[in-house]
């Protein structure tokens, strides 16, 4: 199954936020009720306008079946070395187990590479064990413990 990725346009977005609620933990979070809670568009033109960010889409057969958060990061540590960030990925649920995840995340890795990232990194909640095997499947090492701070509702 060969999909088409692409910078996600405004008008993705009410695909995007759908996709991110569809799923266990994102439809307690997310809310894809038309017209979008107007913080959806405040945060896709943030991202959009900044050079370091990158909003992605999957395609398949014209429709959005797949979303991504891309980050580029600089740093000082191991050497000045610039860090891929990969954040917010979904697919759509009927879709999942295809291998359209799998091209996703390559296709992100090889983004990072042409930008000179050294390495790329994500978070998966601990809850999303499936998602874990599908990482490691793919050759990433769980090495870090992620915490979060919530600084307001």
């Amino acid at each position: 199954m060969s999909i088409v990725l692409r910078l996600a346009a405004r008008s993705d977005l009410p695909a995007i936020v759908a996709l991110l609620a569809d799923d266990d933990l994102g439809s307690g979070r997310e809310d894809a009720s038309l017209p979008l809670d107007p913080h959806y568009v405040a945060a896709f033109e943030a991202i959009d306008a900044d050079p370091n960010q990158e909003s992605i889409v999957a395609e398949l057969g014209g429709k959005i079946v797949g979303t991504m958060q891309l980050s580029y990061l600089p740093g000082i540590a191991h050497r000045g070395a610039w860090r891929g960030l990969i954040e917010a990925v979904r697919v759509s649920s009927e879709l999942r187990g295809q291998g359209i995840g799998a091209q996703m995340i390559e296709w992100a890795n090889a983004r990072f590479a042409a930008r000179g990232c050294r390495m790329a990194q994500l978070t998966s909640h601990r809850s999303r064990t499936d998602a874990h095997r599908f990482y490691e499947r793919l050759g990433w090492d769980k090495s870090h413990y992620g915490f979060k701070y919530k600084l307001t509702d």
